[in-house]
């Protein structure tokens, strides 16, 4: 799933130490903000892994588009939702997200098919005859 907007505010990073492995762990939340419509939604997400907030580099005021995956959890009793962030892009192709590697190009833009009718405003180029004679009802294909 997908969500564009502006990080309206990054929360302090949490660290420890696993229980279970014994390795170190870090993560950060983070507010999001749609940026369209009358009434914008916001959602907070977390980055795990000091590895993935260094790649990303989300800082407060950015316009990005972020891909997570939902997951619910069980702790005493009581579920929790988990939205994570498994990858960060600049919502606008020319505004490149701070800390990206340098000299990696922004992804060309998917070709636009065309259009399948003409504007509604400009004159048609033949006038097709959709008349059709008592005769034409044997020409069906079925």
């Amino acid at each position: 799933m997908e969500f564009t907007g502006r990080i309206i505010k990054a929360l302090e990073p949490r660290a420890g130490v696993s229980s279970r492995t014994g390795n170190p762990w870090k993560m950060q939340d983070f507010v999001i903000e749609e940026t369209v419509g009358q009434f914008p939604k916001r959602m907070v997400f977390n980055v795990f892994g000091e590895e993935n907030l260094n790649r990303f580099n989300i800082q407060e005021g950015q316009e990005l588009t972020i891909s997570f995956d939902v997951n619910a959890r069980e702790y005493n009793g009581r579920w929790f939702n988990d939205i994570r962030a498994w990858n960060v892009m600049a919502a606008a192709p020319s505004q490149p997200v701070a800390g990206a590697q340098a000299g990696v190009q922004p992804v060309a833009q998917a070709a636009q098919p065309a259009a399948p009718f003409p504007p509604a405003d400009s004159a048609p180029s033949a006038q097709a005859s959709f008349e059709t004679s008592a005769d034409d009802s044997s020409d069906l294909p079925f």
